[in-house]
């Protein structure tokens, strides 16, 4: 079968190549899905990088991708709650995407929603389970304020419709160009990064969705009120999230100074602050499901690429000027 493959660490263009290789095998608690669509992230470009080579989970060559979706040719035996024929989504929480088939264990596949394409279903679930898992972990409720930063970004747009599906009041930061769209989304206040500083508008909110780092997750903590939550994709190590990654003492060590300031702040505004590693949910991706069918989350797509463009759809996503997610259409 046809698919994008790493092949080594370093430049994206040098790094993958379009090859021939086996249709995988599945296991008893495995589909085989026929591959329709998948989408790119920022995961895919840091894993080609090499950034995160040091957690040890990459064997190469692999084939790119974890966003999927397509339609079920195959089940194992103990497959009961999928039939060959079903329509269906999936974070594929191994390397593998994009390709005409995949392997995926039964545990982390949805029905994919009724009412929308494969492509835009494919958009969905790194995604939505991402900006679902920040707001369960800082447990935002109605009433509640946030800031989700990037509001044009492949999680911030997810996470601006679910945070006002749980009635919350949002604030978003996003360019000139993507104001008048972002503000569709149902953000109350979308401000203007280039013509304003969002933290002379934002105070004292609940919580906020730090998805930039850098200096931005330290002037997080300038925004939110005390005993706020900063929860993060991109910033320091928290102290918890160490511990269940099980690293050395060394590193931990290491962490520990490379969070120093943030440390310092969390203490001055009693706050929770956390990395969130994103894991497969199938429960989270269907409800989300629930929320693409009755209208209250729609899918944002910017660019959809053919399968034998999958360089040129990844080299797209490396300007970091999206508005929404690109997609590769492999069927």
């Amino acid at each position: 079968m046809k698919a994008i493959q790493h092949i080594r660490y370093g430049e994206i263009s040098e790094s993958i190549k379009f090859s021939e290789i086996e249709k995988p095998t599945i296991s008893k608690d495995e589909v085989l899905i026929e591959t329709f669509a998948a989408s790119v992230n920022p995961l895919d470009i840091k894993v080609i990088k090499g950034k995160l080579k040091a957690l040890g989970k990459y064997t190469l060559p692999a084939t790119v991708g974890y966003d999927v979706s397509g339609k079920v040719v195959e089940k194992g035996e103990d497959v009961i709650n999928f039939n060959i024929g079903d329509e269906v989504y999936a974070y594929v929480d191994k390397q593998g995407s994009f390709a005409e088939f995949v392997s995926v264990k039964q545990n982390i596949l949805s029905l994919k929603p009724k009412n929308i394409s494969f492509e835009e279903a494919a958009s969905l679930p790194l995604v939505s389970l991402t900006a679902s898992q920040v707001l369960k972990r800082g447990q935002l409720k109605s009433g509640d304020r946030i800031l989700i930063q990037a509001g044009s970004g492949g999680v911030g747009f997810l996470a601006i419709q679910l945070a006002k599906a749980k009635g919350a009041y949002v604030y978003t930061t996003t360019s000139t160009d993507n104001v008048a769209w972002v503000k569709a989304l149902g953000a109350d206040r979308v401000i203007d990064y280039k013509a304003e500083d969002y933290k002379t508008i934002v105070k004292d909110v609940d919580m906020v969705l730090d998805t930039l780092g850098n200096e931005y997750t330290e002037d997080a903590f300038k925004v939110i009120k005390k005993g706020g939550k900063v929860i993060t994709l991109v910033g320091p190590v928290d102290k918890e999230t160490a511990k269940r990654m099980k690293l050395n003492f060394f590193v931990k060590l290491y962490l520990t100074w490379k969070r120093r300031k943030i440390t310092k702040q969390i203490k001055h505004k009693s706050a929770y602050y956390s990395l969130l590693l994103m894991r497969a949910n199938a429960k989270q991706l269907n409800e989300v499901t629930g929320l693409v069918e009755s209208g209250q989350v729609k899918t944002v797509i910017d660019k959809v690429f053919p399968l034998k463009d999958a360089l040129n759809a990844i080299l797209y996503v490396t300007k970091g000027r999206t508005k929404g997610k690109v997609v590769i259409k492999i069927t």
